[in-house]
């Protein structure tokens, strides 16, 4: 192996001193100043940057020394030489998504996920890539998609989850059954060691292990510890490991003594013949404490030709697990369960209840099986194989062997439901991949909480391990939910704890530690995906015992002596031990004081307090558009930082308003740094597992700013739009003239601070209540299938009337009678802008004035989506009482109106042969309503391609002020992409910003119609 160790000046010329980091009076700019002039890339200590670094997707929080956003190893290397010279601890971090509390620490944190994210190489003839740490799995897998090759483990949050982050967890998922984990697939490495050296780990000949370890280096020292490992415990590693496809606890002994035995595990590339070892793939699951990967290369998996799947239905969840190892004998990809308790849970929540529904009665655990398919028919014999054995009752779609495989188990699924389709398919996955969200979305101070959360044991175990593990939570007073994957014998298991107690963690406590007995018992692992981090680490000397526990440390030593990388995690000094009860998010000492009476109505347990701590940390909003679609986040999106994600801006929230952060959340400093580009598009109340509400949350912050600070005239001018555009109509065209005039947009930025570069608002003199001022419904009352209050909003009165009679013909053609109320400002402008009591006077006039035609059975119909979702949602949010309640129950937005009750389908169309590339607005996505455009216009005879797209990036006024310009159009930059890509013949957007955004798309001459629009020109 060659190894460099980078030449570079002193940049300070000071002499190396150590440094105390764990106190409160060091020096951190000098520390700063000195890191800055080593690297290429960012250099952050302030506060904000270490809280938003202090957790993860794990129930611990511990503050960082800073963050360094290394631009390339020779950074990484610069910072690991300098904080070893001064005893300052290391860690690397990928996209922060770790369960187990490895990724927080009190060290230098290195995030690769920012620069270092590319691929270096891709070789498809050799299956073979090589990629810089910080990609994500799914962006690397897209990459490799035209070649019809992956890397092949997948993680649940791949998306999210980068490269660096797999080798450190040695991550695998739901097909580990048919891949294995992470070290299968880890060719080579390149590495900083803990004094900055940066070298390279591949495979190399056990005989050549004396020659690589006869040196004074510390390379050296890690070959001969190596070495002295193989020699003296080889036996014993072998001897006390579990045998399992699924164990990432601890080191990866296993691996390393049968890579030296020639061991041939069936999985990723063939070993050699025998007698290697691979550095590598030890550092698989080591959590960043031996050293630092910054480029991999890993081998390829081709991507299956065709998937099957049947969903088998029991009675008891013991009896699905009994029937595990008996499905396992049929090679499926994936094995996974879902027990009473999910399915349960599924069955109450609007997403998840239809896909219970299709349940066989009397279903109380499944199992669901993927096979890899040849094709089709190979797809439906490998199905009809296992029903043949495991359920018999039930005539498969394919024909079995007749030599198919027979099992002598006695256990046998009741039902079965069969999927060949990738509609049929991803149905039965969302059912399994409701679990998460639905545990997470407690907001009592009992939370389903990971640290016991991926057991692993023998498939042939599971029956008898999951009633034992039942008894132990039973014994402890509480429950879990079993789920996940079943077929290598992992188990997804959340117990219900309270850890902002002292008895709540000695419970957690004791629940591990009988589990750990457990585990021991039926030949398992305490970790079979997650790791050990803070949670599970002081139990690895329990699972392996004092002389490999001993083995551990000596290893550690010899990769780092000082213990400086990541420190604590798999292994800790005896004076400094982990301790899975420290460092919690929600501990004893927490304590939450919001600093003001939240005015909103929080429909959460503990009301404000419980959607500030909803956050979970998982990352879901740190996903890339090309990879996850959806609405969130997309501000994250466009500028690729944390502090721009839900996650970040819900943990700044919370850390505020738990002392954390010096800054009160009201402060000025706050708002700019937190909120201020937050677009409220709201993709986080559905896109988030736990569904953190940022929008809202950012609203009664932003309200109390409000109350303490004064509101600015620009906020107070785009709140009451509707005013100024009454004035704009009332003198235009003189209104148009003025605003067109060369200089107008720079005297409005300099004034007011909306930005120069966006074309003001336009006005109509004749507005929508003028051209309809003396309509008579076309369609009678008593012909009418229904009757509809069109209410028009501000922007299609004064602005775009033309919609306003687009919508109005199209739903006279379905047959509604409508009766045109006066145009209003229903309050989205104040609410937006954080003036909720302005906003709560414009919703109660609305509910006031629209109730009582509602209880006579009228419905109300608006045309702006953001409108109809404040009334249908936004209300609720401000005053929940019955009245508004059913006003809101009764509000529909145009397409939507027409889907839901079949309206469309009365309506004779003049078949239109023109596709059409659908921008659903991100209020309606975020209320599951932007569908119903869709199939409306698919009735009508358009080709309709939907954009999986997130926020158009104009947000209302958001894209209009001068300090947001950039952003705005970042954001807009997805959506022009994607429309470019996207094979329609013309753009259709129903919202006001959308269409605004739109029309700046690069080529575009104007903006685009309206979904109602397309509608009526379709008409016959």
């Amino acid at each position: 192996m060659t190894s460099t160790h980078p030449d570079r000046s002193d940049p300070a010329a000071d002499p190396v001193a150590s440094y105390d980091y764990r106190s409160d009076d060091v020096d951190r700019p000098a520390l700063v100043d000195d890191l800055e002039r080593l690297v290429d890339g960012e250099v952050r200590f302030d506060s904000y940057s270490r809280e938003l670094y202090a957790t993860d997707a794990s129930i611990y929080e511990v503050t960082p020394i800073g963050v360094v956003f290394p631009t390339s190893t020779e950074d990484v290397a610069a910072v690991v030489e300098y904080c070893a010279e001064r005893d300052i601890p290391v860690l690397p971090r990928g996209g922060g998504t770790s369960l187990a509390g490895q990724t927080v620490n009190e060290a230098v944190v290195l995030d690769f996920t920012t620069y270092m994210d590319g691929i270096v190489s891709v070789d498809p003839d050799e299956r073979r890539a090589t990629a810089e740490v910080g990609i994500y799995l799914e962006t690397l897998n897209e990459a490799l998609a035209s070649h019809d090759l992956k890397f092949a483990p997948d993680p649940s949050w791949g998306d999210k989850s980068a490269l660096g982050g797999a080798i450190g967890n040695n991550s695998t998922g739901a097909h580990s059954l048919q891949y294995g984990k992470t070290d299968a697939y880890v060719e080579e490495c390149e590495v900083v060691l803990a004094d900055g050296t940066v070298t390279t780990f591949g495979e190399v000949d056990v005989e050549d292990l004396p020659e690589l370890a006869d040196g004074d280096d510390l390379e050296s020292q890690i070959y001969a510890e190596i070495a002295r490992v193989l020699d003296e415990r080889g036996d014993l590693i072998e001897a006390v490991y579990p045998d399992l496809k699924r164990n990432v606890s601890g080191y990866n002994l296993d691996w390393l003594v049968e890579d030296a035995r020639g061991a041939d595990r069936g999985v990723g590339e063939p070993d050699a013949a025998g007698g290697t070892v691979n550095l590598a793939k030890f550092l698989c699951g080591s959590e960043g404490t031996l050293a630092i990967v910054t480029e991999a290369t890993v081998a390829l998996e081709p991507v299956p030709n065709e998937k099957s799947m049947v969903l088998l239905a029991y009675d008891t969840m013991l009896d699905a697990m009994a029937d595990v190892a008996a499905i396992v004998e049929h090679d499926p990809a994936a094995v996974e369960v879902i027990d009473d308790v999910l399915i349960d849970l599924a069955r109450e929540t609007p997403e998840f209840g239809p896909v219970t529904e299709r349940l066989p009665d009397g279903t109380t655990a499944v199992l669901i099986v993927e096979f890899y398919a040849e094709d089709v028919d190979d797809g439906k014999r490998k199905v009809a194989n296992l029903l043949a054995d495991r359920c018999p009752s039930v005539d498969p779609a394919g024909d079995p062997d007749d030599d198919h495989v027979v099992t002598d188990e006695e256990i046998v699924a009741f039902d079965a439901m069969e999927a060949y389709d990738e509609e049929s398919r991803e149905n039965i996955w969302k059912l399994r991949k409701s679990g998460l969200p639905i545990l997470l979305s407690r907001t009592t101070d009992e939370k389903h909480v990971a640290f016991v959360e991926d057991t692993a044991v023998p498939p042939e175990n599971l029956r008898a391990f999951v009633a034992d593990f039942q008894a132990v939570l039973e014994d402890h007073d509480t429950y879990a939910s079993f789920y996940a994957h079943a077929g290598p014998g992992v188990l997804h298991v959340r117990p219900l704890v309270n850890t902002k107690t002292e008895a709540g963690l000695e419970n957690m406590e004791s629940i591990m530690d009988d589990v750990t007995d457990l585990v021991l018992e039926y030949d398992g692992s305490v970790s079979g995906e997650h790791g050990d981090g803070r949670a599970r680490t002081q139990w690895n000397r329990k699972l392996y015992g004092d002389e490999l526990w001993e083995t551990f440390k000596d290893l550690k030593t010899a990769f780092d002596p000082d213990w400086l990388l990541n420190p604590g995690q798999v292994v800790f000094r005896d004076d400094e031990p982990t301790d899975m009860k420290e460092h919690h998010r929600f501990g004893p000492d927490y304590a939450f004081e919001a600093g003001f009476d939240p005015v909103l109505e929080w429909h959460t347990e503990q009301g404000f307090q419980g959607m500030t701590e909803l956050c979970h940390g998982c990352g879901g909003c740190r996903g890339e558009q090309s990879t996850t679609g959806g609405v969130m986040c997309p501000t994250f999106r466009a500028e690729d930082e944390e502090i721009l994600s839900t996650r970040g801006r819900a943990n700044m929230l919370r850390q505020s308003m738990s002392g954390d952060l010096p800054d009160d959340v009201t402060d000025d400093e706050f708002v700019q740094e937190v909120l201020d580009l937050c677009i409220g598009c709201k993709g986080c109340k559905h896109d988030c597992p736990s569904g953190v509400d940022m929008a809202k949350l950012k609203a009664e912050v932003t309200y109390e700013h409000h109350k303490r600070h004064g509101t600015s005239l620009r906020d107070r001018l785009f709140a009451n739009f509707d005013r100024l555009a009454k004035l704009g109509s009332a003198t235009a065209p003189l209104s148009n003239w003025l605003a067109s005039m060369p200089g107008s947009g720079l005297l409005a930025e300099k004034l007011l601070g909306i930005s120069a570069r966006r074309d003001l608002p336009t006005f109509k003199r004749r507005t929508f209540a003028k051209r309809v001022a003396d309509r008579d419904p076309a369609v009678p009352a008593e012909e009418a299938t229904r009757r509809a209050i069109f209410v028009p909003d501000v922007y299609t009165n004064h602005e775009y009337p033309e919609a306003g009679e687009a919508a109005l013909a199209v739903l006279e053609a379905a047959g509604v009678h409508v009766e045109v109320a006066d145009p209003r400002d229903v309050g989205r402008p104040a609410f937006s802008k954080g003036m909720l009591d302005k906003a709560a006077e414009k919703a109660r006039d609305t509910v006031e004035t629209f109730e009582p035609r509602v209880a006579d059975g009228w419905d109300l119909v608006l045309l702006e989506p953001s409108d109809a979702v404040m009334i249908q949602s936004d209300y609720l949010d401000m005053f929940a009482d019955d009245a508004a309640e059913r006003v809101a129950a009764n509000t529909y937005g145009v397409c939507e109106y027409l889907d839901r009750f079949d309206l469309d389908r009365e309506i004779g169309f003049d078949a239109p042969t023109e596709s059409l590339t659908y921008h659903g607005h991100c209020h309606q996505k975020a209320h599951a309503k932007d569908h119903h455009a869709v199939g409306v216009l698919r009735r009508a005879g358009y080709a309709v391609d939907p954009l999986d797209s997130t926020c158009c990036g104009m947000a209302g006024s958001f894209g209009y002020e001068a300090e947001h310009y950039s952003m705005s159009k970042a954001i807009g930059s997805i959506l022009y992409e994607q429309v470019d890509e996207s094979d329609g013949d013309r753009v259709v957007a129903p919202g006001a910003s959308c269409r605004a955004q739109l029309g700046d798309r690069p080529g575009a001459t104007e903006e685009p119609p309206t979904p109602v629009e397309a509608l009526a020109e379709a008409l016959d």
